[in-house]
């Protein structure tokens, strides 16, 4: 119990910033495209009791570390609603509402990866923060890499339909009612691994080299 209150501290701010700027910035990118539906039902919001399911933001994830002793976790929360139909160019802008989600995260693990040369630049060596700016930065690769798994309802399967002619886009769409039964049969055979681990070295790679110079300035190796 001691292990998982400390790892809930270390994490908690990292996910909830994961998740309501994840949220937003697909209802702010679909509101821009067209859709004030987000807008309307007031989910145009950075406060975090927005966007928190009390079943899959929080009590799934607990129940599954204590049931799993921390080896799995999976959690979500509460879809921002688009309509896509609504959009200015439906099947076009799909891609560009989709993509703000993990678009989102790639820049949240920016900033905590900036946070944590900050952190070794003023010599922290407090290890709760130094274990957030990490936890914030994993959260964000690990939520860049999965919502871009390339099955709808997830952004990178809209992203597939949304480019995809007309007749594939269409039947391609027709896995969405089976999208999360696929992605949590792959993930408990531990074969979605093959695509988040080699997408998350890669995301992670281009947040390396964009941080190194200013790392450099500082005089501190990269977090």
């Amino acid at each position: 119990m001691s292990e998982l209150i400390r790892t809930v501290l270390i994490y908690a701010l990292p996910v909830v910033f994961a998740i309501t700027l994840h949220e937003a910035a697909r209802g702010y990118a679909a509101k821009y495209f067209g859709d004030m539906t987000a807008f309307s039902q007031g989910r145009l919001s950075l406060n975090p009791m927005v966007h928190i399911d009390l079943f899959g933001t929080i009590i799934i994830p607990v129940a599954l570390y204590l049931a799993t002793g921390g080896a799995f976790l999976f959690g979500y929360a509460k879809p921002v609603p688009v309509d896509f139909s609504r959009l200015k160019n439906p099947k076009r802008d799909l891609a560009w509402v989709s993509l703000a989600g993990p678009a989102a995260n790639f820049a949240m693990a920016f900033c905590w990866l900036l946070f944590g040369v900050l952190l070794q630049a003023a010599d922290v060596t407090e290890a709760y923060f130094i274990k957030m700016a990490s936890a914030g930065l994993l959260t964000n690769l690990v939520m860049f890499a999965f919502t871009l798994f390339p099955i709808p309802p997830l952004a990178g399967g809209r992203i597939v339909v949304s480019l995809l002619p007309n007749k594939l886009a269409f039947k391609f769409a027709q896995i969405e009612p089976y999208g999360f039964f696929i992605v949590m049969g792959l993930v408990m055979v531990h074969w979605l691994q093959f695509w988040l681990v080699p997408v998350m070295l890669v995301a992670n790679m281009v947040l390396q080299l964009i941080v190194s110079p200013f790392a450099m300035l500082l005089g501190v190796p990269v977090f």
